[in-house]
């Protein structure tokens, strides 16, 4: 398979959406539905799943059971993002490479598949699922990577504690990280990793953030239309 870089997309699939609290195939399947569309045009898709709220539940029940360190903490939540790959290949069987990607240094499966989709999971300690995004964008050599979680917006301030808080289209990567801060910690909610931000900022690529309840959006996004949603770069 010869690559077409204008034509592959890569998105990073908050957990929050597949498994808000119970699994929502009704999302699932409208999203099913975009990217088979885009298939049928000749476009590919790498899409990397999130652990979302199966990961924070894992990781508080350990912390209350026992005294559990960082890295065990990561380790569960990896796996959860890897049950959460694991069926949305399964939903996308009829066109996803049969083994889910759990390094993102080993895309060779994906260079000579002739399947238009790649779902990749979490990989090791220390690495969100934004961050594995970003690091197959590089290595792609693909320049805009697609978080689409439960967040509409970037806002200047938590609109959960500020109801005035102010949203923001269009940011640069030294702003976002005056909001946000640089440090990432296992199960933590921000828009965007802060880790992956500056793998980001350090290759150019830009992030769009997205929110899946308005899958329009995404199809806005997909087909070069105005979009509600922020633009990192």
């Amino acid at each position: 398979m010869i690559l077409e870089k204008e034509k592959t997309f890569i998105i990073s699939l908050g957990g929050s959406l597949i498994v808000p609290n119970e699994i929502d195939w009704k999302f699932i399947k409208k999203f099913k539905l975009i990217i088979e569309n885009k298939i049928k045009k000749g476009f590919h898709f790498i899409i990397i799943t999130g652990g979302g709220k199966i990961a924070r539940n894992y990781i508080v029940a350990a912390e209350k059971a026992d005294s559990v360190n960082e890295e065990d903490k990561d380790w569960l939540g990896i796996h959860a993002t890897r049950m959460n790959a694991q069926f949305i290949r399964t939903i996308f069987r009829s066109y996803a490479h049969p083994r889910v990607n759990t390094n993102p240094h080993d895309l060779e499966d994906f260079y000579f598949s002739d399947k238009p989709i790649l779902v990749a999971s979490g990989w090791r300690p220390g690495n969100s699922t934004d961050f594995i995004a970003v690091m197959i964008a590089k290595y792609l050599g693909i320049k805009k990577v697609i978080n689409l979680s439960n967040i509409n917006y970037l806002y200047d301030k938590d609109p959960n504690i500020y109801p005035k808080a102010k949203k923001i289209k269009k940011i640069n990567w030294k702003d976002f990280f005056s909001i946000v801060g640089e440090k990432w910690m296992p199960g933590m909610h921000t828009p965007f990793d802060p880790i992956a931000s500056k793998t980001a900022q350090e290759e150019g690529i830009e992030v769009a953030i997205i929110g899946g309840k308005n899958l329009k959006n995404l199809e806005n996004y997909l087909n070069g239309n105005d979009f509600e949603g922020t633009v990192i770069n």
